[in-house]
């Protein structure tokens, strides 16, 4: 199925524009889908409104998306958790190394009634913005010019990662290095050696083409990430409960089409990488997970542990 970028000339002159505005390639799944929902909905509607879906960082950086969109000035985003995690932290939780045991305890997460009550808190602290889904955006792993098998091979390593908080504990708690350098220049301090390795979800390595410059994907399998698509409060309380319910549907079934083609992708490039001569490495994850836990066992505030526990049991 192939899906073209919604333009604004395409919309009907009586129709009421939405912006629906994203930092994803207009080749990426996301992308895809959101035109997708964009199309359905003013099919639904009548031509009533008409979304139209910036990719590619058009209005702008993750982070000034989330302020627009608490402006107004977009009516729909796709974010990073870690940024909705800025206004209220506990949904940073999902993205701690290792408390997801696999895909389908990601799954029940993001089902759950914890996740449910995030949400809502969310939503109370975002002056009634709503997280209306969730998309599945891949395992992140190691890339390394080196096999890695044991948490000791890791240490003083210089790992490259993002900014969020989050993202540093996986490196500090196996004794290596973070360093938050800008993702456009990531692969040329790979290339440089002024970092020794990196971790993204199998599609971005293939994307940013980072085994260039890596020998070995390691499958640490660290953190499941996640997109949530949130929804401005003025907007959504405009539509009628029919306009609504569509919309809300869409975005669901655009996140579930979305998450399928990412794992879909992972599976496939676990192939493409070994016939391009990538060395994919399958180790055990147990011994990175337990020191992780340990890493964290002291320094998660008491609430917040209360809550990692839940999520783990789940």
């Amino acid at each position: 199925m192939e899906v073209r970028a919604a333009e604004p000339h395409t919309a009907s002159s009586n129709a009421r524009i939405v912006r629906w505005a994203h930092v994803y390639e207009a080749s990426h799944p996301l992308h895809k889908w959101a035109v997708w929902a964009s199309e359905r909905f003013y099919e639904e509607t009548n031509g009533r409104y008409k979304i139209l879906v910036y990719p590619s960082s058009l209005l702008g950086k993750e982070g000034h998306l989330n302020q627009s969109l608490s402006l107004g000035t977009v009516d729909i985003i796709y974010t990073g958790i870690s940024f909705a995690a800025q206004t209220h932290p506990p949904l940073g939780l999902s993205e701690l190394p290792y408390i997801f045991d696999d895909i389908s305890h990601w799954q029940r997460f993001f089902k759950s009634s914890i996740f449910l009550d995030m949400s809502e808190d969310y939503s109370e602290l975002a002056r009634g913005n709503r997280i209306a889904s969730v998309t599945y955006y891949g395992t992140r792993h190691m890339t390394a010019n080196r096999q890695i098998n044991t948490p000791e091979d890791i240490q003083g390593l210089k790992i490259r990662v993002p900014g969020a908080k989050v993202y540093h504990i996986f490196p500090l708690s196996l004794g290596a290095k973070p360093s938050p350098i800008a993702f456009s220049e990531v692969y040329l301090a790979l290339q440089q050696g002024v970092v020794d390795a990196q971790e993204n979800p199998l599609p971005t390595i293939s994307a940013k083409k980072l085994y260039e410059v890596q020998t070995h994907i390691n499958l640490t399998g660290h953190i499941l990430g996640s997109i949530l698509t949130i929804t401005n409060s003025r907007f959504l309380n405009e539509l009628s409960k029919k306009d609504q319910g569509v919309l809300l549907g869409l975005l669901e079934e655009a996140s579930t089409r979305a998450s399928r083609d990412i794992k879909l992708e992972e599976l496939q490039l676990k192939r493409w990488f070994i016939d391009n001569g990538v060395v994919v490495h399958t180790l055990d994850t147990q011994p990175f997970k337990s020191a992780t836990q340990r890493y964290l066992s002291d320094r998660l505030p008491p609430k917040s542990q209360g809550i990692y526990d839940n999520i783990q049991s789940l």
